[in-house]
């Protein structure tokens, strides 16, 4: 039997932990932790994300603090307000959603945040410690797929993960964190030759690459976990549908275990995004926690 990994109910109980550890920080240190979330422009999609991210953060405990700034706002004037907030102690985490209008460099801007607050994981410094095995805020999407790996099994030592895409979001970051957990790791993309053999010889098989049902049911082995990260907007049969980067109905023939999309990965995006912000509060402040 396949086993569907529910990334709905795991995200539920690490934003329970997330919770506890919120107040622990308000019983010892009498302040509650606060995010900064930073929106430029209009984009629909940005405005749902960052509804969404203020009240899940409030939920947990946790103050959520929005600037919306318009469309025309300068690349200067987003910057100021950031290096506002690295100086604001109130605040514990700044998040600045992507992405931005086209005349302000999100590398700029990013690269802004102090990496102590950057709950996304996005900085070059959080990125370049990531890469030593060194403490530091890791891209929650990346740190939610391991965390659903782990629910199934939490011996990875030893196992063959590939990761079907290499960006700097996902792809690469979740490499990392595989080698972190001592995985021999395998990185697949766009120029892979014969892709589907290489699939084949997974373990645990990443899909992060933006592609509908790029990956089919004979691409998995025989009991693999198989981390489907793809949200993709398709029309079929005149009705429109999300679905991941995996072909699901195919690929559970074979799998161990599999994330559906959406509700497997999706969910741990912004448990994760709890969880960095509330590891940030604590470690700003020296409260000793674990989540």
């Amino acid at each position: 039997m396949t086993t569907i990994i529910d990334g709905k109910a795991v995200a539920a109980v690490l934003r329970e932990k997330v919770a506890s550890v919120v107040a622990q920080i308000g019983a010892q240190q009498g302040v509650q932790p606060a995010l900064a979330v930073v929106l430029v422009g209009e984009d629909p999609a940005s405005q749902i994300y960052v509804r969404n991210k203020h009240a899940a953060t409030e939920k947990s405990g946790m103050r959520s603090i929005a600037h919306k700034l318009p469309a025309e706002t300068s690349e200067d004037e987003v910057v100021a307000l950031v290096r506002k907030l690295n100086e604001d102690e109130a605040v514990d985490g700044i998040l600045v959603q992507l992405p931005l209008p086209d005349h302000i460099s999100p590398d700029r801007v990013i690269n802004e945040i102090h990496p102590d607050k950057d709950v996304d994981g996005l900085t070059e410094a959080n990125a370049g410690r990531l890469m030593l095995g060194k403490d530091g805020l890791v891209p929650c999407t990346p740190q939610g797929s391991v965390i659903l790996v782990k629910t199934v099994t939490e011996k990875l030592s030893g196992l063959h993960a590939v990761v079907v895409g290499r960006s700097i979001l996902v792809g690469k970051p979740l490499s990392m964190l595989l080698l972190a957990e001592n995985c021999t790791v395998t990185m697949a993309h766009s120029r892979t030759k014969d892709l589907a053999s290489v699939c084949r010889e997974a373990d645990i098989l990443c899909a992060a690459v933006g592609v509908p049902r790029l990956v089919k049911g004979d691409w998995v082995k025989k009991g693999a976990i198989v981390i489907d990260v793809g949200i993709n907007r398709i029309e079929e049969n005149g009705k429109k549908r999300l679905v991941g980067d995996v072909d699901f109905d195919a690929a559970k023939e074979n799998a161990g275990a599999i994330t559906p999309a959406p509700g497997g990965v999706g969910p741990m995006t912004i448990a994760c995004l709890l969880r960095n912000t509330a590891l940030a509060a604590a470690r700003r402040r020296g409260v000793a926690v674990t989540v």
